[in-house]
């Protein structure tokens, strides 16, 4: 069987993508993370009315046609409360964000003011508008401000506050299954077997899945056999929208999950011109045709396909209108005489230069080199890199989130 490369997996992967169907109405202060149902407009202009960027004093620009002009202070108005008309050749104290009284043309900030006898010494002269924040001038009426398969953000959440939207409607979270094999897998807190190894994939996978928003079921360990496979399978398809396993898709005698997930359902596509990652898995499952992905044992293996492949897909399948992780392109701080076939997915942390480093051990087995780096170089196939080249730069920051 010929490879996949990764963009024929990744748009095999989009095409399947099932989105759920079923809407929520939350807090929006609870919102960040989910992904918006339907697009947001400003039912209100923002800010409400013209305001002061500073804290100073409001003037008419006639009032002050020079430099240490003196003007008698007539009124005080702080942030919350609504001045009276600015009465001609008087200033008003003002404070930020408080509404501009009605004939005022500017605000001047009070570094470039002083007290004086029975008011205040204007040292400069304002132009028209200096230091107002127009009414309108973020927000318009009507305008969209948040477009339906947003991810939601803090930063969206704020906006979405500043209209007075107390509640948003997003996607129900996707419910995600996931399961284990090997037998040689031992749980941290548990002394190792002869032989065994810790089930660190349990721990990033969750992660990962949990900080793309996804309800995790997570159905522990499976057993190195067909059967127990299979039961696991059936299972996980009965009550959730995807299955996520880690482990048994490699060709070996003891990878059951190729051979399981055929005998349960269908398996669309196995093997991926990737490192690391070759032996990824997609299908379905059960009568619902619940979607499968397979990923591999090896733990950075695991890290890095679900964050090109598996993130993607579960997003698309969460209504998100954004799938695709941002690249930058940054100075390669090392060489990689030889490159593999395959697309490699290397993993660097951007050093004090602003360049690359390369972590010396890019085996698929060294878990450290996902904790040390910052994101992944996305290098093509047989594509060699010299030190100072330009790299595509993927950065964690952008992926796990």
């Amino acid at each position: 069987m010929s490879l996949l490369s990764f963009d024929e997996a990744l748009q095999k992967l989009l095409a399947a993508a099932r989105p759920v169907a079923e809407v929520e109405e939350v807090d929006s202060v609870v919102a960040t993370g989910r992904t918006l149902a339907r697009a947001q407009a400003s039912g209100i202009v923002v800010p409400p009315l013209d305001n002061s960027a500073m804290d100073g004093y409001a003037v008419r620009l006639a009032d002050v046609p020079t430099a240490g002009t003196r003007l008698p202070v007539s009124q005080r108005i702080p942030a919350g409360s609504v001045g009276v008309p600015l009465a001609a050749g008087t200033a008003a104290r003002i404070f930020t964000g408080a509404p501009v009284p009605q004939g005022a043309d500017a605000v001047v900030m009070q570094e470039l003011c002083e007290h004086a006898e029975a008011g205040v010494l204007i040292n400069h002269i304002p132009r028209r508008g200096e230091n107002i924040r127009r009414a309108g001038e973020d927000i318009r009426h009507g305008a969209e401000i948040l477009a339906a398969g947003t991810r939601l953000s803090p930063q969206d959440i704020g906006l979405a506050a500043s209209v007075g939207l107390a509640t948003l409607p997003v996607w129900r979270r996707l419910k995600v299954a996931v399961f284990f094999t090997g037998d040689e897998l031992s749980m941290p807190g548990e002394a190792l077997k002869p032989g065994g190894i810790y089930n660190s994939n349990r721990y990033s996978l969750r992660g990962l899945l949990a900080a793309l928003g996804c309800e995790v079921r997570d159905l522990g360990i499976v057993p190195d056999s067909l059967d127990a496979t299979r039961a696991a399978l059936r299972e996980a398809a009965a009550a959730s929208d995807v299955i996520v396993t880690s482990g048994g898709v490699s060709v070996g005698e003891e990878d059951h999950v190729k051979a399981a997930v055929q005998a349960e359902g269908a398996l669309d596509l196995w093997k991926i011109a990737i490192k690391p990652g070759k032996p990824l898995a997609f299908g379905k499952v059960g009568l619902r045709d619940t979607p499968f992905s397979g990923l591999p044992g090896n733990p950075v293996s695991t890290f890095v396909t679900v964050l090109m492949l598996v993130r993607p897909y579960l997003l698309a399948c969460q209504g998100a209108r954004v799938t695709a992780p941002r690249g930058l392109t940054m100075r390669a701080d090392f060489d990689w005489p030889k490159p593999d076939r395959r697309r490699e997915f290397l993993r660097t942390r951007i050093n004090a230069e602003g360049g690359l480093d390369l972590f010396p051990n890019q085996s698929s087995g060294v878990l450290t080199s996902c904790a040390w780096a910052d994101g992944l170089v996305d290098n093509p196939p047989a594509q060699a890199v010299k030190r100072g080249e330009s790299v595509r730069f993927i950065p964690f920051s952008g992926l796990i989130y």
